[in-house]
């Protein structure tokens, strides 16, 4: 599996949130491919969904609050993420 990456859209961001994209995109980034570290060491057999479920979980958990609020990745990507966790041997 490819290393995702967290890419934001700069036309949906505010000013602000676009001064920070860089960074914040790293942090989403690191995030998700920590959950993806965690949900792959523990896969059990569970379904596509409660993968995709828990990445997101997991993701937002290890975020600042705030940010976790925001953070709405697009949910097609990351059920592809999980699906490549499912067909991993």
């Amino acid at each position: 599996m490819q290393e995702p990456q967290v890419i934001l859209d700069p036309t949906s961001l505010s000013p602000v949130e676009e001064k920070l994209r860089l960074p914040l995109e790293d942090q989403l980034t690191s995030a998700l491919r920590a959950a993806i570290d965690e949900v792959t060491a523990e896969y059990a057999g569970e379904t596509v969904d409660a993968v995709t479920a828990t990445l997101l979980e997991r993701t937002r958990a290890a975020l600042h609050p705030d940010i976790a609020a925001g953070f709405e990745p697009d949910l097609d990507e990351l059920r592809r993420v999980a699906e490549a966790i499912v067909r991993t041997p």
